[in-house]
Parts: C-alpha cells; sequence; structure tokens
C-alpha cells in the first residue's frame, strides 16, 4: 500500500513539474497581437499588360508555418492601382513577441510563373507595414 502512495505522489510530483516548465516556457515568448499593415500597388505604367495576376498575402513563423494567408481577388497586372490608389488591410494575428515572423506577398503570373516580396517582422515588433511596390 505504500509503494502504491508513493508511486502515485511520485507521478503527480513528476506531472505538477512538467506542467510548470511547459508554463515557464510560454511566459518567455507570450502569445500578444501582432498588426500587420499590407500596402500593394505599382509606380509602373502596365496599361498594355493584360496577362492575370493573383496575390496572397502571407504571414508565416520562422520555420514556414503559414499564420495567417489571404488569396486577393485576381486582375489584370494592368488593374494594378497606383499609390493613390493602393490596395490596403490590416491583419493582427497573436503571435510569438519574441519571435520573428516572415510576412509579405507571393504573386503568380498566368503563363509567366511564381515570385515573391518576404520582408520580416522582427522579435518585439507589435506593427509592421508591408510596402510592396509592383515592377
Amino acid at each position: 500500500m505504500k509503494k502504491a502512495f508513493f508511486n502515485i505522489l511520485s507521478l503527480l510530483l513528476l506531472m505538477v513539474m512538467i506542467a510548470s516548465c511547459k508554463k515557464q516556457n510560454d511566459n518567455n515568448n507570450p502569445r500578444i497581437p501582432r498588426t500587420v499593415k499590407f500596402l500593394l500597388y505599382t509606380d509602373q505604367d502596365f496599361s498594355h499588360e493584360n496577362n492575370i495576376i493573383s496575390f496572397t498575402a502571407f504571414i508565416e513563423s520562422p520555420v514556414n508555418k503559414v499564420i495567417w494567408d489571404t488569396l486577393l481577388p485576381t486582375m489584370k497586372i494592368s488593374d494594378i492601382p497606383g499609390r493613390i490608389h493602393q490596395i490596403a488591410f490590416e491583419k493582427t494575428v497573436l503571435a510569438g513577441g519574441n519571435s520573428l515572423m516572415k510576412v509579405g506577398f507571393r504573386y503568380s503570373i498566368e503563363n509567366v510563373g511564381l515570385s515573391w516580396y518576404i520582408d520580416s517582422s522582427s522579435p518585439g515588433q507589435i506593427s509592421k507595414v508591408v510596402d510592396f511596390n509592383f515592377r
């Protein structure tokens, strides 16, 4: 009976230690609201470019884990707005405050290929602007 009591007590003590270690690790990199503002525009004259382009805005962890992404409506390259009429939107995510985040745009031009614009949000940075001038 004593042996069973000590086994159960040891198991409970071990579980408390594991739980407290995990809690301590979470406190070292707490999840906080981090806001990313995305701006998309061009300062080039693409008025004769009728190829279709698709943009995806994204936020990722440093190990390429997608935190958030969204596909923008497809458009002709000639329809990408100028700076005055830029596409602008914000996204707030809960992410590790001490973690680097990759932010940016991926885009695909029909019958041409894929490309991207990648920036970063530094650890501790709670607000980031991704300013993408498509060229």
